[in-house]
């Protein structure tokens, strides 16, 4: 039997809008500096990305690989703790953000709480669950955030493990034409697998066809990526996608303000 799939934040306005890895276009990303933008900013999502460490706490940082975002190599799963704070992640960006250290989950979960939504994606390349997925759901649970948060990884076994908790959390599979994703999950095939509610194609991916299909046909909700030029968040708008995830969503929420009110204007006339 089907699992009935779980609503993508039933009360959020559409499309919801997303800081990628924070608001990375003015702070480095998955930095509480790039985080506690989003509050300032009033931007009501943010997009990060997890590990479980060496000791296993759950840290935020994009890449498995260290050299680019802390110039010392390593890898993120293999490191304890105490050797991933001792580097900065943020001096590549500017030297005013050299104190800034990869932070905890725990710690972001605190300075943001419930005030925006989460996407929070699972980084895990082996063909099977990360591990990462029960302490995870302890966390969400302990900050009481189980209504705030979606799950999500190019990964289908991760999702898949994550949904099988039984937590009400919605999931969702990423997928894009990148190298780094197998060609058998390029097209979003990893739903059959991870059984999940929401799709997050990469913005080059959905047109009408694709969005009528997923969204009219499947009953998906649909949450795209990384939309940076304002032309493309005019054309996604169009398509009444679910979700915007972007470098710079100050941006992306001015354009749709500009957008309504245009459309206001023309339903006045």
């Amino acid at each position: 039997m089907a699992r009935e799939r779980i609503a993508l934040f039933p009360d959020a306005e559409r499309p919801i809008v997303f800081g990628h890895r924070g608001y990375s276009a003015l702070a480095p990303e998955n930095t509480l500096a790039a985080f506690r933008l989003l509050l300032e900013r009033g931007i009501p999502a943010v997009e990060l990305d997890i590990h479980r460490c060496g000791t296993g706490e759950i840290v935020v940082i994009h890449d498995h690989e260290l050299s680019r975002l802390t110039g010392e190599g390593g890898v993120v799963e293999e490191l304890p703790l105490e050797e991933l704070r001792r580097r900065s992640a943020g001096a590549w960006f500017g030297p005013e953000f050299a104190s800034e250290r990869i932070p905890l989950l725990t710690e972001v979960f605190s300075l943001l709480g419930a005030e925006l939504y989460y996407d929070i994606e699972i980084k895990h390349e082996e063909h099977r669950p990360s591990g990462i997925e029960e302490p995870l759901a302890r966390l969400i649970d302990e900050f009481g955030l189980e209504q705030q948060v979606m799950v999500s990884s190019f990964n289908p076994y991760p999702v898949k493990a994550f949904a099988d908790l039984g937590t009400g959390i919605p999931t969702a599979m990423i997928y894009s034409n990148s190298r780094s994703v197998p060609p058998l999950l390029r097209n979003g095939q990893g739903r059959f697998i991870a059984r999940c509610d929401v799709l997050k194609p990469a913005a080059r991916k959905i047109n009408a066809v694709t969005r009528f299909w997923y969204t009219r046909v499947e009953r998906y909700p649909l949450v795209t990526w990384t939309v940076n030029d304002p032309a493309e968040v005019d054309r996604l708008s169009a398509l009444e996608i679910d979700g915007l995830i972007s470098d710079d969503p100050g941006m992306v929420l001015e354009r749709l303000a500009s957008l309504n009110e245009a459309a206001g204007v023309e339903a006045g006339t």
